[in-house]
């Protein structure tokens, strides 16, 4: 086989046999594949990509006569009808009966599952044709992870009644995790969310089936009912002041305060408390999905093994203090929420085994950011950060070291 001129004759040349397809599902999954290596080596927002890739093919190919041709047309049309020249396909002779179905499917279900901690929503929509020539009845899967705030993965398969009884299987089967039937206008604006800021990653999670799957993903999210339109964000402190206050006040009121025995503080220890907790409320807003008692040994993770050092500058007395703050109020916001004993204790053991790393990355400073470290080091050497000229001085003096410059 002669080697393909373009990207558009290489993916007509992987697609030469799609006439010999059973149904339309199939072809879908495929035309998904295909584009799916478009969508993973984007540089910019994938699934632009994908849309500019489809439109070019498209107009490429609008003279090629082939069976093969025709009919990947048509299924990348299906597939990505917001593309340039998509509404202009149309099914031909060439093609197979199935291409009739293409797209043709309606909602049989909608169904989200996770961990009862919050770190992860799977969202599950089972779909069937409108015809036994587009395939069997499939299900649509994709995981969020709200800890990175992203679709971390997408998957499409069959049979959904298999792979649905699977999942409340596993739910009933593990106190840990959940299980419920979902608004599919929800599924979607859940999904298509993430979606969006998965798509703008430099680089895309390396397990799973995010990228063969996408534009089938997002033409069967298509389907579903358009979300309840959302208030836009805003740029403010997504824990403002006023919530801190009283979030900081009832968790030194509550029995976890006192077993940590964090209630009682004495007054040298006081600015450390309190300087403890303002560092796990600004852990939970700097999360993409900010919840200040969404509390799990992944998040305890991120924060005690990661965050801390790279955002803030802890004296003795504040590294001393932050494991049983964290400990605290892991616990007390597991209670909050509901959580089982089970995850509340799985979250308390999980902070305890982490302390000695965090002990070793305060101790090393291997994780500080520039920024931080050049704090650390200024408290260090007894500057008053208060003061401008003081500050000057000390940057003029340390200069070409904190530059890296050796000249």
């Amino acid at each position: 086989m002669a080697t393909p001129d373009t990207p558009y004759d290489a993916v007509l040349a992987a697609a030469r046999d799609v006439t010999k397809l059973e149904c339309a599902l199939d072809a879908e999954m495929l035309g998904a594949a295909l584009l799916g290596s478009v969508y993973s080596v984007a540089e910019t927002d994938r699934a632009d990509a994908v849309r500019e890739f489809v439109g070019g093919f498209l107009s490429a190919t609008a003279r090629r006569r082939t069976a093969a041709a025709a009919t990947i047309r048509t299924v990348f049309a299906h597939l990505v009808p917001e593309a340039t020249g998509a509404a202009d396909v149309k099914t031909g002779k060439l093609v197979p009966a199935w291409a009739g179905q293409l797209g043709r499917v309606r909602l049989t279900g909608s169904y989200a599952y996770g961990d009862v901690y919050g770190d992860q929503t799977s969202y599950l929509a089972t779909f069937a044709y409108d015809d036994e020539l587009g395939g069997p009845e499939h299900a649509v899967v994709a995981l969020v992870d709200h800890n990175i705030g992203i679709t971390k993965d997408v998957f499409v398969g069959g049979p959904a009644e298999r792979i649905l009884g699977q999942v409340r299987q596993m739910c009933v089967n593990d106190e840990l995790t959940w299980f419920r039937e979902e608004d599919p206008g929800v599924l979607r604006g859940e999904v298509s969310r993430h979606l969006t800021i998965t798509d703008g990653l430099g680089e895309l999670p390396s397990e799973g089936s995010l990228a063969t799957d996408r534009a089938l993903v997002g033409a069967r999210l298509a389907v579903l009912p358009a979300p309840a339109s959302v208030q836009a964000p805003t740029l403010d402190d997504p824990i403002p002041a006023e919530r801190r206050t009283i979030l900081v006040r009832e968790f030194l009121a509550s029995a976890e305060a006192r077993r940590f025995g964090l209630d009682a503080t004495g007054t040298p220890d006081l600015a450390s408390l309190h300087f403890c907790l303002s560092l796990v409320l600004d852990h939970s807003a700097s999360l993409l999905d900010p919840d200040p008692l969404r509390w799990s040994p992944a998040v305890a993770g991120m924060f005690l093994l990661d965050w801390v050092h790279r955002r803030a500058v802890l004296d003795i007395d504040d590294a001393a203090m932050l494991p049983g703050v964290v400990r605290g109020w892991a616990a007390y916001a597991g209670r909050q929420r509901g959580l089982p004993a089970a995850a509340i204790t799985q979250t308390d053991d999980t902070i305890a085994e982490l302390v000695p790393e965090f002990v070793r990355l305060y101790t090393t400073g291997e994780r500080r950011s520039p920024a931080t470290a050049a704090v650390a080091q200024l408290i260090a050497d007894g500057v008053d950060l208060s003061n401008p000229e003081a500050l000057d001085s000390w940057i003029e003096a340390n200069r070409q070291r904190l530059t890296d410059d050796p000249s």
